[in-house]
């Protein structure tokens, strides 16, 4: 019988709820939970293709040590051996762990436990670091505890919407389509989005705001002056329920529009239309994320914000407040369980000598740790110099993600023991581990998660653990015990490390901290895998809430908020031999670096390679024209090479080039290398959208790509960039042509018998080659050589791995790199739920689809998670526009 499970996405904050369904033969699908309440049954296309990425390629399935598959006894003992010595010798301060918001609460609770309580330092931290720590540090200047105000049901009642910080159509997508169905049942409700870029979210905008990097402060200090001079402050709430108010508005800094535009970059036109918009509709939530958070003054932006909600007394109501949007699956988890270097487990303070003997009564621990440790880009640095001698790194993926990442990786080089767990053997920060342990993955894992609305679901497994991979926890409480921590790892199950999770967010709290999950201190395994999702707080024998503050209480000493006094940043002089902004995000479909998405084809299918957006007048000036390559570099020296992007939708004097390729996936185009160590000085949060960076056009001998059923093993070009696809991968390559010539690369790389013959022809003048492989009638490789960016159909070109080619006479067209005329080519993909391309949309619209669902009813395109309904809007703009003309 086929069996059903309800279960949590893995990809970002907003938390859907999924259904995986097993068949008798064992093939897995998924859908939406149309019964949980984040998404009512809607998926994005990361999370409908979550089946897709199950298979074992890559995983680690047993403990390695300096690569030699060993015991989980042995590499257990010399983990435990060594952690142990290192302190012996050094100190607890010399250890580490690095963490992740892909773990499960679970995880993440252990792992704080064994190193703040019984080895005695704070130092371990996450890479929620690099996106929701300044939410973090904003929240408790704020409020005094790090509690998100409301749900996300305020943002479908609220008449006014603003999107800063946050492209929500392509990171946060199906909360964006929540926000999308409710502008379509009242027309009348307004969204406003600041961002530097036109991004996909403007698609639902009444108004954008292109605001410059690090505008932000600025723009809501405005606000925050128009506010209190137009009268539309709440004069009763302020006097009655917060403190600061003086001297936050003193702070600041009053300038005049024409100021205030110079320093946002938006027009004083445009200005005044949101300042008035904000001003005159009460029901008003602002939501932010990652271009809020990720800047050096990421913590400054949050309290600007923040100041305006409390200024207009907008905050804890139904349909008002701010709104952090959390990037990550279980950052918010992370949060509870005190996953930072500066926090302790249940939002408590590693400050507060109360909050720490709290915890060690609690855990009757030996020690507790009384200093903030160190915070992720502190935490790098420590192990460059050699403070810290042995770290361990869980689901995650450093010498990718974090800023200066190839000074990450020489850390790591030059650090006496590293510990990874993981799924994949072959990521980046994998291959420099001495000890490797294998984790399990989505599907195989039990555990919880929190959302962006403080809601906890469960993840459930449904698939068994592969080989000897073991949960993170089970790893750390295993050490723990080794260490000699026998009492306090026992743990048997996830569902007794929960109620101790829920136990001691109740202990000793009497509702003078926001996290209480008491109601669930005595849940047994039974109660564990029936959990429902539920909104925290859920003390025992009260109430639970969906909203915060309310009252007009809040959680510092006087149970007032704080206004916080924040000052606009001085000019930075521009940088004439670096004179580009460099953003860095998220791209549709792909996931931070892409060790679970890359492993589907249709995911890979909309982008399969790291590009550079710049605006067409930047392009021009250089030289550079639309799919060109091109070099980008950083003061430093650090360079990546990428596909240029021409489009309007890039603000003048920056690029963006999206975070997510590796040294797996390309050969130059790990973006954070590029980005310096700088942070937020209060949250430690590093600034990755704002780098100074030039641009300059790459020009190669040769240019090519191609499609094979293999993945070709020799790589050793300036540029490549290869993704799946149906039946196989498709490879862009540029550089010097192989000394040996493209046949024989082609034969080396793909391993071809001297047997097997390659066809097509080379044209030595033009530096054209085209060459075929076939195996019967099965296309087995096709590669295209050009001097210039190769004019191929790629889409095209990958459907032919997975057609016969029976017709001897017909198979020599295959290198004209097109269909033959009369036949189809849907063209480079739009939709990926339902593969289709772009000329199919367009040809739907020269028939008489003049309307997104018009399309959606013709193709089904963008019938599914929506991301893709930007996309087709623009296209059929451009396609009246040619109709017009």
């Amino acid at each position: 019988m086929p069996t059903e499970t309800r279960t949590t996405c893995p990809y970002c904050g907003v938390g859907c709820g999924v259904i995986a369904r097993i068949e008798d033969d064992g093939k897995v699908s998924v859908k939406g939970d149309p019964e949980h309440p984040a998404n009512f049954g809607r998926l994005c296309s990361k999370g409908s293709a979550l089946a897709e990425t199950l298979d074992l390629e890559g995983r680690v399935l047993a403990p390695q040590v300096h690569g030699e598959t060993t015991s989980w006894e042995d590499a257990l003992d010399l983990v435990a051996r060594r952690f142990k010595d290192t302190i012996a010798e050094h100190g607890p301060d010399s250890v580490a762990f690095y963490v992740s918001g892909q773990l499960l609460t679970e995880d993440y609770y252990v792992a704080n436990k064994l190193m703040k309580g019984f080895i005695g330092s704070a130092n371990i931290d996450t890479n929620s670091r690099l996106c929701m720590a300044s939410s973090v540090a904003g929240h408790r200047r704020a409020f005094g505890s790090d509690t998100v105000p409301g749900c996300y049901e305020d943002l479908e009642l609220a008449d006014l919407v603003v999107l800063t910080g946050s492209n929500t159509a392509w990171c946060h997508p199906v909360l964006y389509q929540r926000l999308v169905a409710a502008k379509v049942a009242r027309p009348a409700m307004k969204i406003v989005v600041i961002d530097p870029r036109r991004t996909a979210t403007c698609d639902i905008a009444d108004l954008h705001l292109s605001v410059r990097a690090d505008g932000d402060v600025a723009l809501f200090n405005g606000l925050f002056h128009h506010l209190v001079d137009n009268g539309h402050v709440d004069e009763a709430f302020i006097g009655e329920h917060t403190s600061g108010f003086s001297e936050a508005l003193m702070a600041a800094t009053r300038l005049s529009m024409a100021q205030l535009s110079e320093a946002t970059g938006v027009s004083g036109m445009l200005l005044r239309q949101f300042f008035k918009l904000f001003a005159e509709t009460e029901k008003t939530v602002t939501c932010y994320s990652q271009g809020v958070n990720q800047s050096a003054l990421g913590t400054d932006k949050v309290n600007a914000i923040i100041n305006c909600h409390l200024a207009t007394g907008r905050i804890g109501r139904p349909d008002m407040g701010p709104f952090s949007l959390t990037g990550q699956p279980n950052a918010m988890g992370g949060r509870e369980v005190g996953g930072l270097a500066n926090m302790l487990a249940a939002h408590m303070e590693i400050g507060n000598a109360a909050h720490r003997d709290i915890v060690q009564r609690f855990w009757n621990a030996p020690v507790i740790a009384d200093k903030p440790g160190l915070k992720a880009v502190d935490m790098f640095e420590a192990v460059a110099d050699g403070r810290i001698k042995a770290i361990w790194i869980m689901s995650t993926n450093p010498v990718v993600s974090m800023p200066d990442a190839d000074a990450v990786r020489a850390a790591l080089k030059a650090c006496p023991f590293v510990v990874v767990s993981d799924i994949l053997a072959n990521t980046d920060t994998a291959r420099l581990a001495h000890v490797l342990l294998p984790a399990t993955g989505w599907g195989e894992k039990s555990g919880t998660v929190t959302n962006s609305e403080r809601r906890i679901s469960r993840q459930r497994p449904f698939l068994p653990a592969p080989g000897e991979a073991r949960p993170d926890w089970w790893q750390m409480a295993e050490v723990g015990k080794r260490m000699g921590f026998v009492q306090g790892f026992d743990f048997a199950s996830p569902a007794e490390i929960f109620a101790e999770h829920a136990a001691l967010s109740a202990y000793e709290n009497d509702g003078i901290r926001d996290f209480d999950i008491g109601a669930y201190a005595e849940i047994d395994t039974a109660g564990y895998d029936a959990l429902i999702p539920f909104q925290w707080p859920q003390p025992a024998g009260a109430p639970s809430r969906k909203r915060f503050f309310a009252d007009g209480r809040f959680y510092h000493a006087d149970r007032k908020a704080r206004f916080v006094p924040v000052t606009p940043p001085a000019p930075v002089a521009r940088n004439e031999a670096f004179p580009f902004t460099l953003n860095t995000g998220r791209v549709r479909d792909h996931w931070h670096t892409m060790t679970r998405t890359a492993k589907s084809a249709r995911l890979s299918a909309h982008i399969a390679e790291p590009f550079c957006e710049i605006h067409p007048l930047d392009a021009q000036a250089l030289g550079i024209a639309d799919a060109d390559l091109v070099t980008v570099t950083s003061p430093a020296g650090h360079t990546v090479i990428v596909r240029a992007l021409l489009t309007e939708r890039q603000a003048q004097g920056a690029v963006f080039v999206p975070m997510h390729w590796t040294g797996e996936t390309a050969a130059a185009a790990r973006v954070d290398t590029l980005v310096p160590g700088r942070v937020d000085p209060v949250s430690g949060q590093p600034a990755l959208k704002q780098a100074a960076v030039s641009v300059a056009r790459y020009a190669p001998a040769a240019h090519g790509f191609l499609v094979s059923s293999v993945r070709p093993a020799d790589l050793s070009f300036d540029y490549w960039a290869i993704a799946k696809t149906e039946g196989g991968y498709r490879l862009e390559l540029a550089g010097g042509a192989p000394e040996a010539g493209w046949e024989a690369w082609l034969r080396e790389s793909l391993a071809l018998p001297a047997s097997v013959e390659v066809s097509g022809y080379a044209d030595a003048a033009s530096g054209d080659h085209r060459l075929l492989v076939f195996e019967g009638d099965r296309l087995l490789a096709a590669l295209f050589v050009s001097r210039g960016p190769v004019a191929v159909s790629r889409q095209w070109a990958v459907e032919q791995l997975n057609v016969s080619h029976a017709d001897m006479s017909a198979r020599f067209l295959l290198t004209a790199g097109r269909p033959a005329p009369g036949r189809p080519d849907k063209g480079a993909i739009v939709c990926s739920c339902f593969s289709v391309g772009i000329n199919e949309i367009a040809c739907a619209v020269r028939e008489g689809c003049w309307s997104v669902e018009k399309v959606g009813e013709s193709l089904n395109a963008g019938t599914n998670c929506g991301s893709c309904r930007p996309e087709i809007r623009r296209i059929i703009d451009a396609t009246q526009v040619l109709a017009a003309e």
